[in-house]
């Protein structure tokens, strides 16, 4: 005589994982091609990426096909693009390597009994005047806590919130990314300015026109970043040429170099500029240049991922920056 009794917890977690994929012969280093691919879209650099060979690559890609029993990508003009099939792979993966970091930093956090630790990435507006004032409240509070911050455009934070790099990001979402894929709580406007140099030509006027601006040379974010697409629309909407000669560039260190010593014009966020006109340093020979016309730009908000939950530590900061921008 038999008895029948149920399996164990255990048990039934050991037969769901030794079932499908990874009974078929998936790895977790298929799983990290996948996402390098994704990332790099081209196999040599998605190999780079991995410190494996191009033919280790190519052979470990073909398993993974043998596996799937599908096309994971295709080749296109300038590279590969993973196909439908691949695309529900790599979004997975990203779950799972996702999961696994919290898993590490949880455990890091049982050891060592430190405050956790936060990735954000932020628009340089918003970092100055809200994540500045909660990351210094966090700090005071909880002084083991490890706080990470980039400060970059809202098409690269995004991006790489996608890719769990970052617990949560300030900014805005782009237009070519699916809105679905992300929460957003608006939480404020960032004004936009342009600045000179000391000096500039163009603030003996009281103020310029976008007639007086398309004659010098621009400092912009990458093409297709919003602010500079704002600005953008602005000369468009005031029927006037686009500057001809452009620098394009996402750091704001080069962008205040530039300006300082050059005739270039620049827009940056108010902040910045308020932060830096006139402070007694170098960087305090740029101005502020007056202009006609109104450079407007879709609010900014709290942004995080769909279906991913923020860890305490990150919970903490995303609140006291909301709470900083309803104040």
């Amino acid at each position: 005589m038999t008895l029948d009794s149920k399996p164990s917890v255990a048990t039934q977690a050991g037969d769901s994982f030794d079932t499908g994929l990874f009974r078929s012969g998936l790895k977790i280093n298929h799983l990290r091609l996948i996402l390098a691919i994704d990332d790099h879209r081209r196999i040599s650099a998605a190999a780079e990426s991995l410190g494996v060979s191009q033919p280790a690559a190519s052979r470990m890609l073909a398993e993974i096909e043998a596996i799937v029993k599908a096309p994971i990508c295709a080749r296109v003009a300038r590279g590969v693009e993973l196909t439908s099939y691949g695309e529900a792979l790599a979004r997975r993966a990203r779950t799972i390597f996702l999961e696994l970091r919290e898993a590490a930093r949880e455990i890091t956090e049982l050891k060592t009994g430190s405050g956790g630790s936060v990735s954000l990435g932020s628009v340089t507006g918003p970092a100055l005047n809200l994540a500045v004032p909660a990351i210094r409240q966090v700090s005071t509070a909880y002084p083991g806590i490890e706080i990470n911050v980039q400060i970059d455009n809202s098409n690269v934070l995004t991006r790489e919130l996608l890719a769990a790099r970052h617990d949560f990001v300030v900014g805005r979402i782009p237009d070519d990314l699916n809105p679905r894929l992300f929460n957003l709580v608006e939480i404020g406007f960032e004004e936009v300015c342009l600045i000179v140099r000391q000096g500039h030509p163009l603030l003996d006027h009281a103020s310029a026109s976008a007639d007086d601006l398309p004659g010098y040379d621009w400092v912009f974010q990458p093409p297709g970043t919003l602010l500079r697409r704002a600005v953008e629309d602005s000369f468009i909407s005031a029927g006037v040429r686009l500057p001809s000669t452009v620098i394009n560039t996402s750091s704001i260190i080069l962008t205040l170099s530039i300006v300082r010593n050059t005739n270039a014009i620049a827009p940056v966020a108010l902040d910045v500029a308020r932060l830096v006109a006139g402070n007694g340093t170098q960087a305090g020979e740029i101005r502020i240049l007056p202009t006609e016309f109104p450079i407007r730009i879709k609010p900014y908000g709290l942004i995080t991922a769909e279906g991913r939950a923020l860890p305490p530590s990150a919970k903490l900061l995303y609140d006291l920056i909301l709470k900083q921008s309803r104040t």
